[in-house]
């Protein structure tokens, strides 16, 4: 199981966004749609999909968080060619960001938003740099901006299991950016890859739950270490999810969650359900209980 896995929250296209994104990338599919009831939405479609060998999870769960470009999606094409005809497929009905041409960083790249909202920058890297295929982008704006080499550092401490790579600095003198902050780094948590940037952009947006991302615990210990390292925001804490201290959201779950997800007995679900939705950090042996029945959840 992939450790860290995208999470995208949809109003009410979870289904058909990830259907979408299956016939646009090689190797991708559908593994599962799971439809949970009485949640604070309603009846909510959760999708888990995987796209040329990367694992997300979305939801359809009301109109409540919409996405923006502070996290996008990069995807490295191996021939020019590969980001006209990627580009063609998802800038249908949606917004260009920055127009698919030329530029000191490739000779063919464009940055847009599909007609759910969903961010994207399509690159042509070459054969030799062109996987992943797909990597999360995290932008630092406003005021988070100049801390993402620091967040690097700080997920690196979390997680121990980072690698990372070279970063690429802004100089003396380049508008908007604080001189030595991050242009990109690009690292690895578990051995998977994503980069962050800082933008000293005036930008109208900023991290948000739209985007998150779901880290799979094996232990009720893992789940209580990386609770306590990375909640930052108290308000924010709710079925699993938290906001670290720059505002970041993310999901700390247990690896066994996907199967009671999955199962096919609607009691089950329903008392899985039920059981989530009232706590704020994940209790394993509580949710187990609920899904083998031993409890009843109010």
């Amino acid at each position: 199981m992939q450790k860290i896995i995208p999470h995208l929250w949809y109003d009410q296209q979870a289904v058909e966004a990830a259907n979408l994104y299956v016939s646009v990338f090689p190797d991708s599919k559908i593994k599962n749609i799971t439809t949970i009831h009485n949640t604070p939405s309603g009846s909510a479609d959760i999708v888990n999909f995987e796209l040329s060998g990367l694992e997300f999870q979305s939801i359809s769960a009301g109109p409540y968080f919409k996405f923006n470009p502070s996290v996008s999606l990069q995807v490295a094409c191996k021939t020019k060619q590969e980001v006209d005809e990627i580009w063609e497929k998802l800038s249908q009905g949606g917004q260009v960001l920055m127009e698919l041409g030329a530029y000191p960083f490739s000779e063919r790249y464009g940055w847009l938003q599909d007609k759910y909202g969903l961010s994207w920058q399509i690159i042509y890297t070459g054969e030799a740099q062109a996987k992943p295929k797909i990597k999360p982008v995290i932008m630092f704006v406003g005021d988070v901006c100049g801390r993402a080499e620091e967040a690097v550092n700080f997920w690196a401490s979390t997680f121990k299991q980072v690698n990372n790579a070279a970063i690429m600095r802004y100089g003396k003198g380049e508008e908007y950016n604080p001189e030595g902050s991050a242009m990109q780094a690009t690292f690895s948590l578990f051995d998977q890859e994503f980069s962050v940037m800082d933008s000293g952009y005036e930008h109208a947006f900023a991290f948000n739950e739209a985007i998150s991302f779901i880290v799979n615990c094996d232990t009720q210990a893992e789940i209580d270490d990386y609770w306590e390292k990375l909640s930052a925001v108290p308000e924010a804490e709710q079925c699993g999810w938290l906001k670290d201290k720059f505002g970041f959201s993310w999901q700390i779950v247990p690896a066994s969650m996907d199967e009671m997800m999955r199962s096919a007995d609607r009691e089950s679900l329903e008392r899985v359900t039920q059981a989530f939705l009232a706590m704020k950090k994940f209790d394993i042996a509580e949710l187990q209980k609920a899904y083998e029945g031993d409890i009843h959840p109010v």
